[in-house]
């Protein structure tokens, strides 16, 4: 008999090769993997609710796995908190749902942020956390950029160009854009988003921030369904997992 739990983590990508394990570089997946086979003593799949890529962090990010009956899931929290150290990653909550509840399959909503800092002078505390953005950012204009690609779209301008989704389309709920102290904060929401989307959208959104693009020219890009057509591919640190939602009583 087995226990499936949910466990709820933050961590910092900058050391990982992304949240999918691979042939070549350490990544969070296999480091859960390899906690959760020193507690139980068997091979058990890490199973994370969004495949974040090299360098994405996370606050919110959700994953399951199945453990033989005797772990409740305060064990599970406490001992992978444990046997992970000293990586960057902790194990926020943990929960026990139903053995067919899945932590990508069953999610209906996540949430990212997007931070870029907009100043001559680096980061220190938080360098490799946000984009180090040199020149100034009109908020307001990226907004107005940012309203054309709220709703249902065919994006195919801002997923990479290898993405291996079925279909280029997605509905985004939500995409706000604000100043929150020095940094410029991109708030995005949908039920699923595609390869490098959020970074894609972010990158032709500081086109418009710096004058270079007009808000309409972020509805071209998105009307010419062409990778070509839209901004360059915004960095990896700026970017972080933080919310992954699902149905009530899951």
């Amino acid at each position: 008999m087995t226990r499936r739990i949910f466990i709820t983590l933050e961590y910092d990508g900058g050391p990982f090769c992304g949240w999918q394990r691979q042939k070549t570089g350490l990544s969070v997946q296999q480091v859960l993997e390899e906690a959760a086979a020193s507690l139980t003593g068997q091979q058990i799949m890490v199973q994370g609710a969004g495949r974040t890529d090299a360098g994405v962090h996370a606050t919110g990010q959700v994953a399951h796995l199945d453990v033989p009956d005797k772990f409740d899931a305060n064990r599970v929290m406490e001992a992978l908190n444990s046997l992970t150290n000293p990586h960057p990653i902790t194990i926020l909550g943990a929960r026990e749902v139903d053995p067919e509840t899945h932590a990508r399959f069953t999610a209906v909503g996540r949430r990212y942020l997007y931070r870029i800092l907009p100043r001559r002078q680096p980061p220190a505390l938080d360098f490799g956390r946000v984009w180090h953005h040199r020149a100034p950012l009109n908020v307001d204009a990226m907004q107005d950029g940012a309203a054309h690609l709220i709703g249902r779209h065919d994006f195919t301008s801002f997923r990479a160009t290898h993405c291996q989704a079925d279909s280029p389309v997605r509905t985004l709920d939500e995409l706000r854009v604000e100043t929150v102290g020095a940094e410029i904060h991109i708030h995005a929401a949908a039920r699923s988003f595609l390869h490098h989307q959020i970074r894609n959208i972010t990158g032709t959104l500081a086109l418009v921030g710096s004058g270079k693009w007009t808000a309409n020219d972020v509805a071209a890009a998105l009307a010419a369904c062409d990778r070509s057509a839209a901004g360059p591919t915004a960095p990896p640190e700026g970017l972080y997992l933080t919310e992954v939602r699902y149905p009530v009583g899951s």
